[in-house]
Formats: structure tokens, sequence, C-alpha cells
């Protein structure tokens, strides 16, 4: 696999990388398991993430969660892409066994190439792969913005869905910049009309 150095880019400050984390059908599949209450509408949030990422020309990375059990296997008919958030032929596609990105060791020097210089992730879930991911981005020094609205997490001790993502999100904060997709999206933009201003 070709890993994308992305220093060549001319101003990375302004080329986020946008990273969807494991966004498979058994998170949407009725009555799955690991079915997410609020799969839909995070689907559909990470849906306007990538037509916003492709349409401005960033970088976009899809990993997807291998197992051999029951649950995210190819044999399962559930470890497929959701509809609409399938890998396009430019983007960089990432295979992991276990929840971290970083598990990948083609992601991990992708992301130590400068990928890792300003990142923005979403998907499922929340308090496992999202959360892990960024734990080891923390660790590595690199800069990552979590989207909450476009993440979900399964309910915790005690929190039902909704609680679980607002407690995911307090403790991603402690690891990462927390920010909700229209906020980041809008920061882009300013970021992206900047320096036309400056040249004007």
């Amino acid at each position: 696999m070709t890993v994308i150095d992305l220093r060549f880019y001319s101003d990375p400050t302004f080329v986020p990388l946008v990273i969807l984390v494991d966004p498979q059908r058994e998170y949407l599949a009725e009555g799955r398991a690991l079915r997410l209450a609020e799969a839909e509408r995070v689907a559909a949030n990470c849906r306007e993430l990538l037509r916003f990422a492709r349409e401005h020309g960033f970088p976009v990375a899809v990993t997807r969660w291998r197992q051999r059990g029951k649950f995210l296997a190819d044999t399962s008919g559930f470890g497929g892409w959701i509809e609409g958030l399938e890998p396009h032929g430019s983007d960089m596609v990432f295979e992991k066994a276990m929840p971290s990105c970083y598990s990948n060791q083609s992601f991990a020097e992708m992301m130590a190439a400068g990928g890792g210089d300003h990142a923005v992730i979403a998907g499922f879930t929340g308090s496992l792969a999202c959360l892990s991911t960024m734990v080891d981005g923390y660790h590595r020094g690199h800069k990552l913005t979590f989207l909450s609205d476009a993440s979900a997490s399964h309910p915790l001790d005690g929190c039902g869905a909704g609680e679980s993502d607002a407690v995911v999100a307090s403790v991603v904060s402690l690891y990462a910049r927390v920010s909700t997709l229209s906020g980041w999206m809008n920061e882009q933009v300013r970021a992206l009309e900047r320096p036309r201003a400056v040249r004007a």
C-alpha cells in the first residue's frame, strides 16, 4: 500500500485529514447486538462530512474492523460498508484487527508522515474505536479533532445511548479537541478563505 506524505501539501494547517472509523453495516442492522440507536443520524452526518471533504479536496482515510467471530466479519454479511459511506478510489483504506486505527501499521506510518498534523475523526464507535484511536494519537503527539455528533456509542453502565455519547465526549476532551460537524466545517471554510483575503 502507498502511504501519502501529507507534508507535500503547501500548508498542512489548512488541509485536514478526514478519518472515518469503521462505517460498517453491523452498526445499523436491525436485530444485531452491535446496532446503535443513533446509527442512522450518525451515518447521515458522516455522509455530509465525506461530501464536504471531497468537495474541498481533503484527503480521506476509511478504516474497517475485521473480526473472525459473528460480529464485523465478512462471512456475516454485516462487515461491509454502510450505504453512502463506501470509500472512493482516491481514499485511503485501512483494515485493522483491534479497535484503534493505529493498530494498522500503515495507518500509523501515514499519521507519522504528516496525517497527524491536523486530523478529524468521526464514525463508529465513539466509546471504543474512536476513543482508543484518539488516546493513541495523543501519546504520539498528533493533533486530532473528534466530531461528537458524527459518532455514536453503545450504552455504558448506568447510561443510556445519549448519555454515553456525552460521557465519551467528555473523556475524549482529555486527549483531543471536541467539535460538532457544523462547527468544524465552518472553521475549515474560514481557513480556506483566509489566504484569499490576504492575497486580495
